[in-house]
């Protein structure tokens, strides 16, 4: 069983470890680089980008995981997840940086602010059956490469993608009892394993 670490530096730690279980995953927080190092996989969860950039600068993590996601380790962002996720940002509050890995620009806050928050039912690539998702202060893809695969979109904005081991989705489903997302990633970790 892989073991998949939760980024336990802000953000829904606690619903995400749930999920990964409920997934068939065995999940942990982990805050330092040595937790983190010992995991199959990692998470990263909502929250608010800058404050988690800002956290990972001080806890010494940005360029250690940087290095951890180019270097293959299977990792999913959600919401603030994937700004952090992304190798470009448009919108990004001065000096903003993410730990990259799927080539995509991805726009801050993108469906609006916290009262603009939203649900709605979305269709996941290859599934026939919708996916209800939580859209909080939620970003979207601006753009996405050529290796980048769009797994899910709104209205024709991109909400979910993957490139390899790299999955992100602009929604929340840690919020949810659906653990489609989360039986994903934890098969793509098993795939690596």
């Amino acid at each position: 069983m892989p073991v998949i670490g939760v980024l336990a530096l802000q953000g829904d730690v606690r619903e995400h470890v749930r999920a990964l279980e409920e997934a068939g995953g065995e999940a942990r927080p982990v805050r330092r680089l040595a937790e983190i190092e010992a995991v199959d996989g990692l998470v990263i969860p909502g929250g608010e980008s800058t404050t988690l950039w800002r956290l990972a600068t001080a806890f010494d993590l940005m360029d250690p995981l940087r290095k951890l996601i180019h270097g293959g380790l299977p990792a999913f962002g959600s919401c603030a997840g994937m700004i952090m996720l992304a190798d470009r940002l448009q919108d990004g509050v001065q000096g903003q940086q993410t730990f990259g890995g799927i080539d995509m620009t991805v726009r801050r806050n993108a469906f609006g602010r916290q009262v603009d928050s939203f649900e709605r039912d979305i269709r996941i690539a290859g599934d026939p059956v919708p996916f209800h998702a939580v859209f909080i202060r939620a970003p979207w893809v601006e753009r996405a490469g050529p290796a980048v695969t769009v797994l899910g979109d709104d209205n024709g904005r991109i909400i979910a993608v993957r490139q390899g081991p790299l999955l992100a989705t602009a929604f929340h489903p840690e919020l949810t009892r659906d653990r489609r997302i989360h039986e994903l990633f934890t098969q793509m970790v098993k795939g690596t394993s």
